[in-house]
């Protein structure tokens, strides 16, 4: 098989490798002579690695190939699934070339090699932890699927069905495989790079704040569903639940389609590049910024309104930005603001502009420290949760030590003193 006469399956992540597996296994003598098998052996076992492979390592490559290619047929059936048309036509194409590959027996290749019998093994591999050090788990186990679904697939029909399948319940490429991301700046250009390790933290975790979070879960499920949804900041004292709501939205609704993008305050310059490059995918995307603020002197902010309201392009359908930050107006405010005697002719028009960030923000939720009671019903509901039984007495006692000494009454001093517990 010439895998350069594929004609939307192209430039796979491992290109090379794939290449050189198609050449050996197609039995092309010209072009396979001269290669390292054992080398090839190796790359595969340390992909196997990396992401928790098991079973047959080529197949789990190819269908991890399959996964991950984003081109003009994956991005069209992610979410929607097969439309038909050209394109998928020409999709099954090399899809049924890619089936060929997939027929390909590689324990065949220890004719060759000398000693152990590497490839039969490679064929039926057993790793020591199938843990992935690029996705979480659900993922890792949905590609090892995928990778037996092609196998069993008696026909190109199934073949493609399963591919398809795969692409409406996950999507595809990177945005597919992973849930959050963050901005890297490479030669000036704004690279959107996915967070391997997310918190593993849901709405239940959060004790208390239920009208708070009740209003972001609302929000939030309007813009999956395609209706209208507001831009979200999240406000308020320290250590109560702000980033962690937003985190746990994200594990809650990962499932339908919802992605998120951290932007630091310094890449706001590149968010336009940012939404270009989503814009037109089958997410709905949430830029996330964390700790919002500015001071008098930063100019950031600038941007960010542009971007919210203000510019001549239109903000995407598909994005939303949620925000958290410990002040209400984000931009830091003095008292010769509002002044009447000031050095500024239209003392008001500084004040305005400075209100006017905040107010591109649709829904502000405020979360505002515990109060003592409540605070000793995050301790309690956590104690519990986490298996500790001490009397609530003492228990109470030892927790309103703890908080005169590590930061006030919050949430976030609640799980401290349990993990001091523990």
């Amino acid at each position: 098989m010439n895998t350069k006469r594929l004609l939307i399956y192209r430039n796979f992540k491992n290109q090379k490798l794939f290449d050189q597996m198609a050449q050996l296994l197609c039995g092309n003598k010209d072009q396979s002579d001269g290669l390292d098998i054992y080398a090839l052996a190796s790359q595969l076992i340390e992909l196997a690695a990396d992401y928790g492979f098991e079973g047959n390592l080529w197949h789990c490559f190819l269908a991890y190939g399959l996964a991950e290619q984003e081109n003009a047929y994956s991005i069209s059936c992610e979410i929607r699934g097969d439309q038909g048309g050209t394109l998928s036509r020409l999709a099954r194409q090399d899809l049924a070339a890619i089936q060929e590959l997939y027929r390909k027996d590689i324990r065949v290749l220890d004719e060759e090699a000398e000693g152990e019998p590497v490839w039969s093994q490679l064929a039926c591999y057993k790793p020591a932890d199938t843990v992935s050090r690029i996705f979480n788990r659900r993922i890792r186990d949905r590609i090892v699927e995928l990778s037996l679904a092609l196998e069993a697939a008696e026909d190109i029909d199934g073949f493609q069905r399963a591919v398809t399948e795969f692409y409406r319940e996950f999507g595809v490429g990177k945005y597919g495989l992973n849930k959050a991301f963050r901005i890297v700046e490479d030669r000036h250009k704004a690279v959107i790079e996915p967070v391997v390790n997310v918190e593993h933290v849901y709405l239940d975790d959060i004790v208390g704040y239920e009208l708070q979070k009740k209003k972001l879960i609302e929000n939030t499920e309007s813009f999956i569903q395609g209706r209208a949804a507001n831009n979200v900041l999240l406000f308020g004292d320290a250590g109560t639940g702000k980033s962690s709501s937003i985190k746990a939205i994200l594990n809650e609704y990962y499932d339908q389609g919802l992605r998120i993008i951290e932007v630091y305050k310094h890449q706001f310059h590149a968010l336009s590049s940012v939404l270009e490059q989503i814009q037109d995918r089958n997410y709905k995307f949430i830029v996330y910024m964390d700790d919002l603020s500015f001071e008098e002197s930063e100019l950031e902010y600038k941007y960010l309104k542009a971007i919210i309201e203000g510019g001549l392009g239109r903000k995407p359908k598909n994005v939303l930005i949620y925000a958290t930050s410990n002040r209400r107006h984000l931009i830091r405010e003095k008292f010769s603001d509002k002044r009447e005697l000031d050095d500024e002719l239209h003392v008001n028009d500084t004040v305005q502009e400075k209100l006017s960030l905040v107010a591109r923000f649709g829904v502000t939720i405020y979360f505002g420290s515990p109060d003592k009671r409540e605070f000793q019903n995050i301790v309690k509901t956590l104690a519990k949760r986490h298996g500790i039984t001490m009397p609530m007495e003492e228990l109470y006692q030892e927790a309103n030590k703890w908080e005169l000494t590590h930061g006030g009454l919050s949430g976030r001093t609640a799980a401290q003193f349990i993990t001091h517990l523990l």
